[in-house]
């Protein structure tokens, strides 16, 4: 094969992020509602399918926390892309609660697999031919991903499609970023010099803090991923708005990795993940205090903006500590932001079914990111 060029990387990055994140995992959030209202599904049952779904992004965690031979990584982060299309359609051919659950698990190993896998690849590849070392062109991915869902299921949605069917459409919508992600996907990296191997790990208390943080913005971010279109739509005077709340989560977090990257070099990263962390916090709160269509966007809004900040942000920094195999301990940072994703899904989804209403588990979201703020000011004094 030729050498690959910077542009190819990129993109097969952020094609591979639109399969494994946007698909596997996102699609579930604009689908929801329709799943509920004509196959049956319970507030409780939709938690638990997205609880489901980060056990297998957690498995996938702990595979790639162990994996240190990259041609393995390069073989597991393959077999992700075609999975999470697979993953996805499969959800069309039955209405077993266990199967649906198998499946999402399934596309939560895909979501490992692009996630940690290829993006550790990605970054691996920057690093080895001299470039700069940031993750905002690569987690483009992400808020195309959440743009491709919204915008398919708005399209689906005019066709008159059944929940079914849209599982169908949106999978074909996106089976033509298969085909970059794999072509130009970063090869299996060399063996890394014996000095960078031997790379000192940090320091036990910057690892621990930094673990609790990650899990406090991994339970921020699955509550929204899950549920913000579900909170739209369950307001009388919102409904019909709830793609257009998650369109506008992918609308703005396309541009936000480019300006928290910006941030990054003017502040440094770790007061630009404090900003960013307090940002999210207003965004879980708007529509917690409000039930007016202003607040439900503007939160929408800001959620893109932050969360993508936050994973990349946080990413790069763990990354660049480990240059020999940043997947690896890209990886063992996200066990803890698989813990909350998780349990906060599953708990929201009780807490709403008891409740019939999102604001109580809203409110201990915004708590908990207000948790990840003291630990993160923590690192900061250290």
């Amino acid at each position: 094969m030729r050498p690959l060029q910077p542009w190819q990387v990129s993109v097969a990055g952020i094609c591979s992020l639109v399969l494994c994140i946007g698909l596997a995992r996102f699609a579930y959030t604009p689908l929801l509602p329709l799943m509920q209202a004509q196959a049956g599904l319970s507030d409780a049952a939709a938690g638990g399918l997205a609880a489901f779904n980060y056990m297998g992004y957690m498995a996938g965690a702990l595979l790639a926390s162990w994996m240190d031979d990259a041609r393995w990584r390069h073989r597991l982060f393959s077999a992700g892309l075609p999975l999470a299309i697979l993953s996805a359609v499969a959800m069309a051919w039955t209405q077993q609660w266990w199967a649906w659950a198998l499946l999402r698990f399934l596309g939560g190993l895909s979501g490992a697999a692009g996630m940690l896998l290829g993006t550790g690849l990605v970054l691996n590849w920057l690093m080895r031919a001299g470039h700069r070392p940031e993750l905002g062109v690569h987690f483009i991915g992400l808020g195309l991903g959440i743009v491709v869902s919204a915008l398919g299921a708005m399209l689906l949605s005019a066709l008159q499609l059944d929940w079914a069917q849209q599982w169908w459409g949106m999978s074909l919508l996106c089976l033509p970023f298969l085909w970059p992600a794999w072509r130009w996907r970063p090869p299996v990296p060399p063996a890394a010099p014996a000095h960078q191997a031997a790379t000192a790990a940090p320091p036990r208390r910057w690892a621990l803090l930094m673990m609790a943080m990650y899990f406090c913005a991994g339970w921020g971010f699955v509550i929204s991923a899950t549920f913000t279109v579900a909170i739209v739509e369950r307001q009388p005077l919102l409904a019909g708005r709830g793609p257009l709340a998650w369109l506008l989560v992918g609308l703005a977090a396309v541009p936000a990795v480019f300006l928290w990257d910006r941030v990054a070099r003017r502040i440094s990263e770790l007061p630009a993940l404090l900003l960013a962390l307090g940002l999210q916090v207003i965004s879980v709160l708007l529509p917690a205090l409000s039930d007016g269509l202003p607040a439900a966007l503007a939160g929408a809004l800001l959620y893109g903006a932050t969360f993508i900040g936050i994973v990349s942000l946080t990413l790069a920094v763990v990354g660049r500590r480990a240059p020999a195999n940043p997947g690896k301990a890209m990886a063992r940072l996200t066990l803890s932001y698989g813990v909350a994703q998780i349990s906060a899904p599953a708990l929201s989804g009780l807490m709403v079914q008891a409740t019939g209403s999102f604001k109580t588990p809203l409110l201990l979201t915004a708590a908990v990111l207000l948790l990840g703020m003291a630990l993160l000011g923590a690192l900061l004094r250290d």
